[in-house]
Parts: C-alpha cells; structure tokens; sequence
C-alpha cells in the first residue's frame, strides 16, 4: 500500500464516527452480531474471485502477447546489430507495424489490471502485486519501490526499476529517454517529423520488461485461483481502494490527456488516468455487491444508500472520462475540483463501509 493510500486510510477510520447516512450512529445498544451473520457464504463472494479471474486471465493472455511481439521486434533489431538508423532505413514500415502492434496489446492489457486492481490492491494477500505490476516507483523511493531488478538480455541490470506497466509503457510511446532507441528519431511513418504514438522502443529494455510483466501476471493470476475470498479481504478492499481519488487525479492533472507538452508525467500516456479510475471503481461496485447484504442485515439504508453513492461515483468519473474522449480538454483547475470532490465522494464512501465493519465485528487494515 503507497504511503498516500495509508495516510488516506487513517483519515478515514479516524472520521468513521461520522460516516453515517444521519441519525444515531452509535452501535452500542445495537445486538452482538453472530457468527453466522457476520460470515458471508461462499455464494456471496464468490462473484468477486470469479470477476478477478476473468480479468487476470485476460491480463495473462495480453502480456503474454506483448512477450511475443516485443520478441520480433528484438530479433529484427537483432539482425541489424541494434543499428536502429539502418532498422528504420531499411525496415521502417514493419517496425512501425509492430510498434503499434504492441502499443495496442499494451492498451488491452491496461484495462484487464486496472478493473481487478481494486482487489489486487485491496486484498493484503495479493497487493504485492499491485506494486509489482502498477503502483510501485524505483529505487530513488526505497519506501515505495518495487522488490525486484530487471535483466536486459545484452545483461545490464536496471536496479529496482519502477513497475511494469511503467516500463512498458513509457517505452512504447517514447516518454522515458533511458528506454528508447538512442541516436535516431522515431519517425515511424517517415514524414519527417515526431508526432505522440510514434516511438522507438529500446530492443533489450522492451523484451525485458515485457518478459518480466508476463511472468508476474501468470503469478497472479495463479494466485488469485488459489484466493479464498474472506470478509476481511473484501470489505478492506473497499474501504482501502475507494478513498484513493486524489492520487489518481493528480496524476491525471500532470499527464498528457490535461497538461499536453507540459505534462511531468511520464506515464499515463498510453490510456487517460480517468479510464483507469472508471476501471478500478467499477471493479469496487463488484466488490461491493459482494459485501452489500451483510451491511443490510445491520443496517439496511444504509447498505442501500452506499451502493448508490458508489455507483454515483463512479458515474461521475465515467461521465469525465467521455466528456474527454469526445475532445473535451480540461485544465489543471478543473481537474483539482474534479478530484477534490471524487475525494470527498470516496471518503464518505469508505467510512460509512468501516463503520459498517466495526458493526459486524470486522477488521480491516489500517
């Protein structure tokens, strides 16, 4: 979990008291709930493994074909001893091809993580793999940095490198100068200029870094066939993820899709943040539907009132999200009221999910 997820967390829990739909929230004349009340059976969650399933799968078969692409690429570049001016001089239209080939891979693959990371990240027995995969920075953040190095196949080693949807990304679109081709222009379509979605990914960091993003989604992907879903998991995905929004937004305010030429993010610009964002809420509304009539047997409005605020959240983003693919360009002002009161949105959300926690006896990471 990033220090900024934790913080966020804390807040919550801290202001669970006054989380409630209105009324009396107190819970101490309320009956001790009983076991069986308080364990959901396995037919309640048993929709949220399967949702996490159909999208690790997915995940696995489009790194696994990113592996594949990214290895035709190298064995051209390969061929033409890494002389990557020669690469485009002689072969200029099929490396495009399989520039773009990848690019589209990597775009199908987004989608299949961030709509399961909401579990991911959430469930303390796979968040690992949030920071593996999505979340974690390089060695220049210790605190945050992702547990492993990346070997190219020349043999250089990249120490703690930032995770792998970081790195193939930035490569395939060029934001990243340590992971693209050095000493040519990226003109993939020879009309003499550079313009965003051409790039010259580098032949030894692209296969590496696409090897290593296969074999971590396999790893997940048998991990979460061997998940056993629990209250604890479920509810505390919920009650972590939901309250994230200010994170994400920022990073949307500093990309590309807000910030154009400016943008000091060097990814997020494959996908909008804001699809990302849509992705990880309508993973939390599965994961809610799981949770929702175990806080109705405590309180049934307010079970009901959560569900549609979380649903009404995740609208709000969606709505965003079309509003900029339909050629809306926001400011860096409108996205930090955007995010603020997604904040504020999210935050309610997850403390009124903590205190319905507490009430059914429920512990979730803090």
């Amino acid at each position: 979990m990033s220090r900024l997820r934790l913080l966020t967390l804390v807040t919550v829990l801290a202001g669970v008291t006054f989380a409630g739909c209105g009324g009396d929230d107190s819970t101490a004349d309320r009956p001790t709930t009983t076991a069986a009340a308080a364990t959901a059976s396995a037919a309640e969650l048993q929709p949220i493994k399967d949702y996490l399933l159909d999208h690790t799968g997915e995940l696995s078969t489009q790194t696994a074909q990113l592996q594949q692409q990214a290895q035709a690429y190298y064995d051209l570049a390969k061929a033409q001893d890494f002389d990557y001016r020669a690469l485009l001089a002689g072969q200029r239209a099929e490396v495009a091809e399989q520039v773009k080939a990848m690019q589209a891979t990597w775009r199908k693959a987004n989608p299949a993580y961030e709509e399961a990371e909401g579990v991911v990240a959430g469930v303390p027995s796979l968040s690992q793999y949030d920071v593996i995969l999505d979340a974690g920075s390089s060695g220049d953040d210790p605190e945050n940095a992702v547990p492993f190095d990346l070997t190219y196949p020349n043999g250089k080693v990249l120490k703690k490198p930032g995770n792998f949807f970081f790195l193939t990304e930035t490569s395939l679109w060029g934001t990243e100068d340590a992971f693209i081709a050095k000493g040519v222009r990226a003109d993939l379509d020879g009309d003499g200029k550079v313009t965003y979605g051409e790039a010259l990914p580098d032949a030894n960091h692209i296969l590496a870094a696409a090897k290593g993003f296969n074999a971590q989604a396999q790893k997940l992907d048998a991990s979460a066939k061997a998940w056993e879903p629990t209250q604890e998991d479920v509810f505390n995905a919920v009650v972590v993820m939901t309250p994230t929004m200010s994170e994400y937004f920022e990073a949307w305010k500093n990309s590309r899709f807000v910030a154009g030429a400016d943008a000091s993010e060097a990814s997020f610009v494959g996908t909008s943040r804001l699809s990302d964002i849509a992705g990880i809420l309508s993973g939390l509304t599965v994961v809610y539907d799981g949770i929702e009539p175990q806080i109705a047997e405590e309180d049934p409005a307010q079970a009901k009132q959560v569900g549609e605020n979380l649903d009404q959240l995740l609208a709000y983003v969606e709505d965003l999200r079309e509003r900029e693919s339909g050629g809306t360009q926001f400011t860096a002002e409108q996205a930090d009221t955007y995010g603020t009161e997604a904040q504020k949105r999210a935050e309610a959300i997850a403390g009124q999910v903590s205190q319905s926690a507490a009430a059914l006896g429920i512990e979730v990471e803090a």
